[in-house]
C-alpha cells in the first residue's frame, strides 16, 4: 500500500469520538462527504486515509471545531505536503490535459529549484524549517514528469505578467525561472501564454484555476485557497470554468507575444 493512502488510528479515533458525540451514524456522515458506510468505517479504523473533502467537511458537520483539521495536517502530510495537495497531486499524474492560470506565483509545475526553494523559504505562518523546505521543494520538483510522460498530455499555462516581474529568490533566480518557461513553451504540447498588464479587465480577476481533464474524458477543475483546495466535477460550475479559461486564452497574447515579452523581460534581468 502506498504511504499517502494509509490511514492513521489517532486520526480515525478522533474522527469516531466526534461522530459518535454528534449522535451521526457512520452512514449518516457517509452521506455529508461522498462515502459508504463501509468507508467511513476503514477511515476510522485507521485502514484508509480520509480522500476528498471528508476532513473539512467532518470537521464542520461534527462540530469539531478544526479540531481533525489539526491533526489530519500532522498525521497526512506526505513529503511535506498536506492531504488536499495530495488528491490534486494524484489527479495531475494521471491527466491526459493540464490547464492552469496563475496570478501570483509561477505554478508549481514549471518552477525551477532555486524558485521553488524561494517560495517555500518564504512562507511565514507557519514558517518551514531547511528539512521541510527540501521536502516540499523534491516533491514540487518531481511534478515536471508532467513534460516526459508518453503519451504527452496536453499542457496550458495563462500567466498573469506580474508573474514575471516578481524577483522571487533574486534576480539571478527569477531569470533563470524565466529561460526555463521558455524553454518548456517550446515543447509542441505545451502552450504559454501571458495576461498583460495593459489588459484591465479580463475573465479571471476572481483568482487562480486549474483544469484537468482524465483518461476518460472526465474533467475536473480544482480551486486552491488558505485554508486547503477543493475539486469541482459537477455542472454548471465545472462548464463556467472551462468556459472562463477558454476566454482568457483568448484575452492573453499569443503563445508566440509571450514568448517574446518572457524574453524581454529577462533580458533586462
Amino acid at each position: 500500500m502506498r504511504s499517502g493512502d494509509r490511514g492513521s488510528e489517532s486520526f480515525g479515533a478522533l474522527l469516531k469520538f466526534f461522530r459518535e458525540r454528534s449522535g451521526m451514524t457512520q452512514e449518516g456522515l457517509g452521506k455529508h462527504v461522498g462515502y459508504s458506510k463501509s468507508q467511513v468505517a476503514m477511515v476510522e479504523r485507521g485502514e484508509r486515509a480520509p480522500k476528498g473533502k471528508l476532513i473539512e467537511i467532518s470537521d464542520q458537520v461534527l462540530g469539531a471545531q478544526g479540531a481533525l483539521l489539526v491533526l489530519a495536517e500532522k498525521e497526512f502530510k506526505k513529503d511535506g505536503l498536506p492531504p488536499w495537495t495530495e488528491d490534486y497531486l494524484m489527479e495531475e499524474r494521471k491527466a491526459t490535459a493540464l490547464h492552469a492560470y496563475q496570478t501570483h506565483l509561477v505554478p508549481g509545475s514549471l518552477q525551477t529549484e532555486a524558485y521553488a526553494r524561494a517560495v517555500f523559504a518564504s512562507n511565514r505562518f507557519p514558517t518551514f524549517d531547511d528539512e521541510e523546505i527540501e521536502g516540499k521543494v523534491a516533491a514540487r520538483l518531481e511534478r515536471q514528469q508532467l513534460f516526459e510522460r508518453k503519451p504527452s498530455p496536453n499542457v496550458s499555462y495563462v500567466l498573469e505578467e506580474s508573474v514575471l516581474t516578481r524577483p522571487l529568490g533574486g534576480r539571478a533566480a527569477l531569470k533563470e525561472q524565466l529561460r526555463h518557461i521558455l524553454t518548456l513553451g517550446e515543447l509542441r504540447h505545451v502552450e504559454i501564454q501571458v495576461m498583460p498588464h495593459q489588459r484591465p479587465i479580463h475573465a479571471g480577476l476572481n483568482g487562480s484555476l486549474i483544469l484537468l481533464e482524465t483518461a476518460e474524458r472526465r474533467q475536473l477543475a480544482y480551486v486552491e485557497g488558505h485554508r486547503g483546495g477543493y475539486f469541482v466535477s459537477e455542472q454548471p460550475d465545472l462548464g463556467d470554468l472551462f468556459g472562463k479559461y477558454g476566454t482568457l486564452r483568448a484575452q492573453a497574447l499569443t503563445p508566440e507575444e509571450s514568448a517574446t515579452l518572457i524574453e524581454e523581460v529577462a533580458g533586462k534581468l
